[in-house]
């Protein structure tokens, strides 16, 4: 038998780390060649890293949420024939932590043991063991206020007060616990502490429930995609000075072409609002290039581009993802609804390449039918701009001699201070108020 050394590899041009966001065997687990051993994760793309060779797990190079190296060691097997290692070679992650001291569960791991052999281990080396007895569970004691006889008081009718001692009503106050559900075995029914506690672990009788301060604190791992979002937010915040700007805007005549476009059923997508606000979009940074840009923070250099490639905000049951619609300028109506679909439908499933999750140059976000009055969107670092879609509604419009409905939307813009004035920020909403209030205006060809 000898040991395998598995290391990280070189999953994409440029990259020089990936993070850990599972480990899909344990040490001990019997592997299969190609069967996967993990996977990590880098600009947003999750990546699986299979097992080149069939074997049993013996030593794991990190935990979920650490940074691997490239060609830094990530799992050892032990597999038939000589491998690839000397069996005693010290793993570099876990020397780290030798030195620190650790648990018996710790120990196991650097050693290659099975989980279970290190409870074992752990049991054995507890400085409270005596006779070989420390693997014994303890026997358990049996909860206070079980056993003795049942309380002979019954429930306090409505306006009657309990008897109880300030300490006991300190208990049940803290508790949540209304002591005129609660049987008193004492003289002419008075709560004891021990009647306390047997209610209270007994549960709430018949009558109104026991509230009961709840004192948990859960601790969550930011790892994976949720922590590259958060990297992203505090990158854009904290490098982006944002001025927004929200304006209102009558989409009556956009939905009722909408309406009509979709009556026609011609294309397997449907049309949304986000197609029109695309094409709208394509149209005011022709007149303004220098919103569909990209500001490089440390060059000191501003890159507009002629293909405007949108990055959409997408929800997905693993976080925020921006899949990337290139070059909407040359797309139809119907083409970049379909693309849209696709796209979606791909960052949803998890089956987003890497280069559909990257290069966008502005983004759209919406929060769709729960989108709010206004929100003050956070820009794609390292775009220059965003336009966020809030919440569709009817709302009464002065239209100069009376109040009409019409379906009103805000949109919410964020742009970047230092590359964007304010003068140029208010005129590229207003170009896309007037596109969208006017939709035959999108589709006119100057």
């Amino acid at each position: 038998m000898g040991t395998l050394s598995i290391r990280m590899p070189d999953i994409g041009e440029g990259i020089a780390e990936a993070e850990l966001v599972e480990w899909h065997v344990t040490p001990g687990d019997i592997v299969q060649e190609d069967q996967p051993l993990a996977a990590v994760m880098t600009d947003k793309a999750t990546v699986e890293i299979p097992s080149p060779a069939s074997g049993k797990v013996v030593w794991l190079g990190g935990e979920v949420g650490d940074s691997i190296a490239v060609k830094a060691e990530l799992i050892r097997l032990e597999v038939e024939g000589e491998g690839n290692i000397s069996a005693d070679a010290e793993p570099p992650m876990r020397a780290a932590k030798a030195a620190e001291g650790g648990s018996g569960a710790d120990e196991a791991l650097r050693a290659g043991m099975p989980a279970e052999s290190a409870a074992e281990s752990s049991a054995t080396k507890s400085p409270t063991a005596k006779n070989g007895e420390a693997s014994r569970a303890a026997p358990r004691s049996e909860p206070r206020g079980q056993g003795r006889p049942a309380p002979a008081a019954a429930l306090r009718p409505e306006g009657e007060r309990p008897l109880a001692t300030p300490s006991v009503r300190q208990r049940a106050r803290e508790a949540g616990v209304d002591l005129r559900f609660v049987r008193g075995s004492g003289p002419a029914g008075r709560i004891t502490h021990d009647d306390l506690t047997a209610h209270v672990e007994a549960g709430a009788p018949e009558g109104r429930p026991a509230h009961r301060r709840d004192g948990s604190i859960t601790e969550v791992k930011v790892v994976g995609l949720r922590r590259r979002i958060a990297e992203r937010m505090q990158l854009a915040k904290r490098n982006i000075p944002h001025i927004s700007i929200i304006e209102e805007v009558d989409v009556t005549g956009l939905e009722d072409l909408r309406a009509k476009l979709n009556a026609e059923g011609r294309g397997a997508a449907k049309l949304t609002l986000l197609p029109f606000l695309m094409k709208a979009i394509v149209r005011a940074v022709r007149e303004q290039p220098a919103l569909n840009a990209l500001y490089d923070d440390e060059a000191g250099v501003v890159r507009q581009f002629g293909g405007v490639h949108i990055g959409i905000a997408t929800q997905t049951p693993n976080g925020l993802m921006v899949p990337v619609l290139r070059h909407a300028e040359a797309l139809t109506l119907r083409e970049a609804a379909g693309e849209l679909l696709r796209l979606a439908e791909a960052a949803r499933d998890g089956s987003a390449t890497r280069e559909e999750l990257s290069g966008s140059t502005i983004t759209i976000t919406s929060l769709g039918p729960l989108g709010a009055i206004a929100t003050t969107p956070i820009i794609n670092h390292p775009e220059v701009a965003i336009v966020g879609v809030n919440r569709m509604q009817i709302r009464p419009f002065w239209d100069g001699s009376e109040f009409v409905p019409r379906k009103m939307m805000n949109i919410s813009c964020s742009f970047d201070h230092r590359v964007i004035d304010g003068w140029d920020a208010a005129v590229f909403v207003q170009r896309l108020k007037t596109l969208l209030e006017t939709p035959a205006m999108i589709f006119v060809e100057e």
